[in-house]
């Protein structure tokens, strides 16, 4: 397991993720309350862009670790993303990078994940298991997050949103998943995932209806690209719909 990042890494990006999104953009804020103030919880936010990490990290009233796909680890973003307490993970299924996150969360941390998986509508149709494995095996809080503005109509999977756009955060209502006495592990965390799934997919479209912000197109035509790997590495990639 690779080491917990230390909590100095979170102090100086968190200044810099506010004023991404409140300098460079315009972010309106939502739901903070319901954030437990203390506690492990993991915020699991729909994703339509590159940009909705950073984002849900200079929105969230909690400092938080992302897992974020280990191909951006190179450079001078690398070193960035390292510095500032960020989570590499394998997108093909990496259990040590879970079990880092874990330690996260046994640490009465935050984490964040994006368990579609994939840029694409951020409706939340289908999401990685890991999540799901991460609620189940640290007794963290579950928080859905509605990231909204980051991408727009048939605009390119990788376009960057033009400065001081409007966007929209929203942290939905919190949630508690556990085993249930005779669940074999694997019925415990699709039946896990399915909540969690459902609960994000409904906190997205209440916050479409309130902010009239709509999703991007569905599909675009532009190859979709791998974000997060989302479950323990000696299980195949599921996903729940």
């Amino acid at each position: 397991m690779a080491q917990v990042p230390a909590r100095w890494t979170t102090l100086w990006s968190r200044p810099v993720g506010w004023l991404l999104d409140h300098v460079l953009y315009r972010t309106s804020v939502t739901g903070r309350s319901n954030v437990p103030a203390t506690g492990p919880v993991i915020f699991a936010g729909n994703h339509i862009s590159f940009l909705d990490g950073p984002v849900m990290f200079g929105a969230s009233p909690r400092a938080m670790h992302i897992l974020v796909k280990k191909e951006m680890f190179t450079g001078v973003l690398g070193r960035v993303l390292q510095a500032s307490g960020q989570l590499a993970v394998d997108r093909a299924g990496d259990r040590a990078a879970l079990l880092t996150a874990k330690g996260v969360l046994d640490a009465g941390r935050c984490v964040g994940i994006l368990p579609e998986g994939t840029r694409g509508s951020g409706e939340a149709s289908a999401i990685n298991n890991g999540v799901a494995w991460l609620a189940l095996n640290s007794g963290a809080t579950v928080v859905p997050v509605a990231i909204l503005g980051t991408r727009k109509g048939g605009e390119h999977l990788d376009a960057v949103p033009r400065l001081r756009r409007k966007l929209h955060v929203s942290f939905g209502g919190a949630l508690n998943v556990s085993r249930r006495p005779g669940e074999t592990g694997r019925v415990s965390m699709d039946r896990a995932g399915t909540e969690i799934r459902a609960a994000l997919a409904r906190h997205v479209q209440d916050s479409i209806q309130r902010t009239g912000q709509p999703l991007p197109d569905a599909d675009s035509p532009q190859e979709r690209h791998e974000a997060v790997a989302g479950t323990p590495a000696d299980h195949p990639i599921r996903k729940v719909q």
